[in-house]
């Protein structure tokens, strides 16, 4: 435990708390108190922060009435270090004059780290300056020292794909290889499901099954069937890898499952959570190949309400692997040649494509679309069930980056929650529910996707905070309030940010050993059983399913404890935040690349943009296709000497009057990429 000098006298203490300082790339801090994430955190001034680093266990001693503070904000400085959060630092190596220094990746790591003279080091090939290199950190106990470490690794040239992607591995514990006894174990997996296995399922290699997934998707986890009973009655399928039956509890690739978590997608690459014979082999729902699933059964009656809920274990045969695009083409478009013409994701930037649209004949093409629409009508009808009872549509648009064969980001595209998108949705929530209603009514110990109702302060804040921007509504702790927002929102100029401000005010959903609901669903039963090749929670609930198969006659099962199952529910929410901001820092370094790219063109590409806050020296925008943040200098805009007005919501020519305004509009071209602050500049195009 380190103690730290307090480094000048500030008011009366009136206590003294633990909890974990994050820190702001200006320096200042903030300190999240232990067990209680939904209190007003700690502010600390950049004089107060120690010898904390981000991420760091400290104890904040707080102080009150301090002047140009909020009333009720808690401010304090920190006092001690209990516990360092890492031991190791990725960034680039410099060199300032006889010195060696390495500056963070990570903008919020305010402080760079003096080095030896790489020459000396024993890491081969030796590191120069430009490099990307592993530092270990040394002891750090007075402020004015600086901070030393020892390079241990070089990955490359700084900006480099490859650099960055192991940049990535290293700041967030992810290792893209298996131990050996996880391989061995691998290795003895057969290639096919053999005619033992199949024995006792439910056979629907004859019925019509598919799956839809993204273009860029590695592995396939779900697909749907569709069975017309007649009468107006309908059994949809929803069949899910039975990854239960390959990783058996206890073995060497299910240990190192759980201590995975999830896998963990970023931009052009994914770290699995199991070994790629199965992830991408004997356990993805690929075409035209046997594969055991567990199934949810539920069938709809002519009004398209659930009538009956089934579950078994199932081998299918997928007649089609859908993207989402031909999916959408096979819904909305009746020529048959023009969803032909719908291309195949490029080989390196996807798993099994599968067969062309172009290949099938009128005939299978016809049923295929035929299947599909009717999959649509029951989800739609699923989809505004849900939202009239107050599920909230929480989809956001996502930007998409495809990379070239060289890693190197090429390409942005804006993914929206269409109908495609939807139709899988819909049935993949109404899998998840029945799966929670029966492991909670047979009191299963199990998993359970948890979503507590948010902190009435919190809403109210933001509540104040939408108002600064003419949406007025009332009390969001009234669900329906909520909705009315939602709706304004989806229409709004600033709606994308506006929305991102409300799920950050809203609680992080997670997993518990109890069914605690859903706050944003709005449902009292849920889980997550429909992702088992990447998430181990499902996996977990495919084995409790099975134990209720089981004592129907349906093989053998696992059986889990409560008390193991809170301990593992606390440990993959953990996995899972850890996978989240890979992933984000994956998008920002790719987004930075991509734009320094766009400054390399002789002609460069004209963005789109809306005016999302205006200051004097200049005004922030988003990017209307990538959704992408940037900043434009007053100083580019060399038409005019611009000022801002009485209102501060524009600049305005003082010679032209041509105005930048709040909400505005315009078309803009890259200026400079700072990759090491992660800022973009643009200027009008």
């Amino acid at each position: 435990m380190l103690n730290t000098k307090p480094g000048r006298k500030g008011p009366q203490a009136d206590d003294s708390v633990k909890g974990v300082i994050q820190f702001r790339a200006g320096g200042s801090a903030f300190v999240v108190v232990d067990g209680k994430r939904d209190e007003p955190s700690i502010q600390i001034s950049p004089d107060d922060t120690g010898v904390a680093l981000p991420g760091d266990t400290v104890v904040v001693r707080i102080y009150g009435g301090v002047a140009g503070r909020r009333p009720g904000e808690r401010v304090g400085r920190v006092v001690q270090i209990v516990e360092r959060a890492r031991a190791v630092i990725v960034g680039d190596l410099r060199r300032e004059g006889r010195n060696f220094i390495v500056a963070p990746d990570d903008p919020r790591f305010v402080y760079e780290i003096a080095v030896p003279d790489p020459a000396r080091s024993p890491v081969k090939p030796v590191p120069h300056p430009g490099d990307k290199v592993i530092v270990k950190l040394g002891e750090w106990r007075r402020r004015e020292q600086p901070l030393v470490g020892e390079i241990t690794g070089r990955l490359g040239r700084t900006h480099e794909p490859r650099a960055e992607l192991l940049g990535i591995f290293v700041k967030h514990g992810l290792e893209p290889n298996f131990p050996a006894d996880v391989e061995r174990e691998a290795s003895h997996i057969p290639d096919h499901v053999g005619a033992r296995e199949i024995e006792g399922r439910r056979d629907y290699r004859a019925i019509p099954v598919f799956t839809i997934d993204p273009d860029d998707a590695k592995d396939f986890d779900d697909a749907l069937s569709i069975e017309d009973l007649g009468g107006g009655s309908v059994r949809v399928g929803i069949h899910i890898a039975d990854v239960s039956s390959y990783v058996k509890h206890g073995t060497a690739i299910d240990r190192e499952a759980r201590t995975r978590g999830n896998s963990t997608y970023l931009v052009g690459t994914v770290i699995p959570m199991l070994p790629e014979k199965l992830s991408n082999g004997l356990c993805s729902l690929v075409e035209g190949q046997d594969r055991l699933c567990k199934a949810v059964f539920l069938t709809f009656g002519p009004d398209f309400r659930i009538r009956d809920t089934d579950f078994a274990n199932t081998v299918i045969r997928s007649r089609k692997r859908l993207t989402y695009k031909q999916a959408y083409a096979l819904l909305f478009e009746n020529s048959l040649e023009k969803i032909r013409s719908m291309p195949v994701p490029p080989k390196h930037q996807t798993g099994s494509t599968g067969r062309a649209l172009r290949e099938l004949g009128d005939r299978e093409l016809s049923d295929l679309q035929s299947w599909i629409r009717a999959l649509w009508r029951i989800a739609s009808a699923l989809r505004r069930e849900r939202m009239a009872v107050g599920s909230l549509d929480l989809d956001m648009p996502e930007t998409k980056i495809f990379v070239d064969p060289q890693g190197y980001a090429d390409r942005l595209e804006r993914i929206e929650q269409d109908e495609s998108h939807q139709l899988i949705e819909e049935f993949m929530l109404a899998a998840n529910e029945a799966v929670a209603r029966l492991t909670r009514t047979h009191k299963l110990p199990s998993l359970y996707r948890v979503h507590d109702n948010p902190d009435a302060e919190k809403l109210s804040d933001y509540r104040q905070f939408v108002s600064t921007f003419g949406i007025k509504v009332g009390d969001l702790t009234h669900r329906e309030e909520v909705v009315k927002l939602l709706t304004i929102l989806k229409t709004h100029p600033q709606g994308y940010t506006l929305r991102t401000q409300f799920l950050r005010s809203l609680k992080k959903a997670c997993y518990r050993a109890t069914p605690d609901g859903h706050y944003g669903l709005h449902k009292k039963d849920y889980t997550h059983f429909t992702s088992p090749i990447r998430r181990y929670s499902d996996l977990v609930v495919h084995q409790v399913l099975q134990s209720y198969l089981s004592n129907r006659g349906e093989g053998g099962a696992v059986r889990h404890d409560l008390r193991g199952i809170q301990q593992l529910a606390e440990h993959l929410s953990l996995t899972e935040v850890n996978s989240t901001e890979a992933e984000r820092e994956s998008v920002k370094i790719k987004l930075l690349e991509f734009f320094e790219r766009e400054l390399a063109k002789k002609k460069r590409t004209a963005f789109a943009a809306v005016i999302t806050d205006v200051r004097r020296h200049g005004f922030f925008i988003e990017l209307v296709e990538s959704m992408t943040f940037g900043f434009v200098s007053s100083d580019t805009l060399g038409d005019d000497y611009y000022q801002l007005n009485p209102e501060g919501n524009a600049l305005v020519g003082r010679r032209k009057h041509r105005v930048y305004e709040l909400n505005g509009r315009l078309d803009v071209v890259v200026d400079k990429v700072d990759r090491f602050k992660r800022i973009i500049d643009f200027r009008p195009a």
